[in-house]
């Protein structure tokens, strides 16, 4: 194959991808903002959404650090970049702190502890099948290829917005919360999609034969995320 020819494809196959699985499209989101305030606002209710939904992400965040091919100093400094968005913001904070201030000041009840977020191993043993499952995805195959990642922060700007409105009719200060809102402002899901993308198609015209391997990452996780989103509307209709 041409390298030419690698990064048009690569790029094609994400665009299909992105509409195949687009996390906003999924029956979840409209399910979560038609779901009755008073049984939404159950703490037990948004405390199982909560362990499901931040389990899922610490995953991702754990699992950046270990993947592959980004080896060069100039490209340790751009991954180290967005690692550095989610883990060192300002005073000490990071995106899984905010998530879960925004989940208790929404009243959950937060069935585990921050720090209790640790090792993938134990933490599935504390989950659902379907996040665990989830969770079990993003550790083994995040480190064979660019392509989970890059979806990842292909969609995440998508389920963010569609979770924060989808939240939004029961509690209309969610989109005050920093990890909304400082996102957004910045613009910081799309920076990290673009740049994501970027240094995937920079190893794959370095190294045309990871384009196979990078694709079936990337359907792999897209589905995994399908299966994500599907667990969080069975815990809602089963809480109806």
């Amino acid at each position: 194959m041409q390298i030419p020819d690698v990064e048009i494809k690569f790029y094609q196959f994400l665009d299909e991808l992105y509409q195949a699985h687009l996390p906003s499209k999924h029956s979840f989101f409209s399910c979560l903002a038609k779901f009755p305030p008073e049984k939404l606002r159950s703490p037990n209710l948004l405390g199982n959404l909560y362990i499901r939904y931040q389990a899922a992400c610490h995953a991702t965040r754990v699992m950046v650090y270990f993947v592959p091919h980004l080896d060069s100093p100039a490209l340790r400094v751009r991954k180290l970049r967005i690692i550095s968005d989610d883990d060192s913001l300002k005073d000490g904070d990071t995106h899984h702190y905010q998530l879960s201030r925004a989940f208790s000041n929404m009243g959950a009840e937060l069935l585990l502890a921050d720090e209790d977020f640790g090792s993938l191993d134990d933490l599935q043993k504390k989950l659902d099948p379907m996040t665990a499952d989830f969770v079990s995805l993003v550790q083994n195959i995040y480190p064979k290829s660019l392509g989970p990642w890059c979806v990842i922060e292909m969609f995440a700007d998508d389920w963010m917005r569609a979770l924060m409105n989808s939240l939004s009719h029961c509690f209309p200060l969610i989109k005050e919360e920093p990890y909304f809102a400082e996102c957004f402002s910045d613009g910081v899901e799309e920076r990290h999609a673009q740049e994501a993308r970027e240094l995937t198609k920079i190893i794959l015209m370095r190294s045309p034969e990871l384009l196979t391997p990078t694709m079936e990452g990337a359907k792999m996780i897209a589905a995994g995320l399908d299966m994500l989103w599907s667990g969080l509307e069975k815990l809602l209709r089963d809480s109806e």
